[in-house]
């Protein structure tokens, strides 16, 4: 007799992603509607690693920094164009934006959220897809 029955090995064990890519999109919209930057920012990233690890485990990457590449560029394309079209894109008028992002209305400091995490995204996948390769021997 079997000690666990209704239990083989031909069924795969419970993935934890789909938890975490449900939390960072919940997270990353109460803080892109409330407008609290650092709970934006974290629950982007938290979307985007959790999607990222999902699309891996799944065999759909074929790695995790490719993923997270991807989804970093478009985070990043759509946040930087939406406060390029809102404010412009003149150097003292982004530094004032960074400094005072309030002052911009209710659409700006969002758009510069998406930015951050999208460009934290790109830093990070960037960063370890280059140390693999110089770390890989062929």
């Amino acid at each position: 007799m079997e000690e666990q029955p209704g239990l083989s090995d031909q069924y795969r064990k419970a993935s934890p992603w789909p938890m975490f890519v449900a939390l960072g999109f919940v997270l990353s919209e109460v803080g892109i509607i409330v407008g609290i930057f650092s709970i934006a920012v974290g629950g982007l990233l938290l979307f985007g690693g959790s999607v990222a690890g999902i699309l891996k485990e799944s065999a759909y990457a074929d790695t995790l920094w490719g993923s997270l590449l991807a989804f970093g560029s478009v985070l990043a394309a759509i946040g930087v164009s939406v406060v390029g079209w809102r404010v412009g894109v003149a150097p003292g008028v982004l530094v004032d934006v960074i400094a005072a992002p309030g002052d911009f209305g209710l659409l700006v400091p969002r758009a510069l959220a998406v930015a951050v995490a999208g460009i934290v995204l790109l830093a990070a996948g960037g960063t370890v897809q280059a140390l693999e390769r110089s770390a890989d021997p062929r």
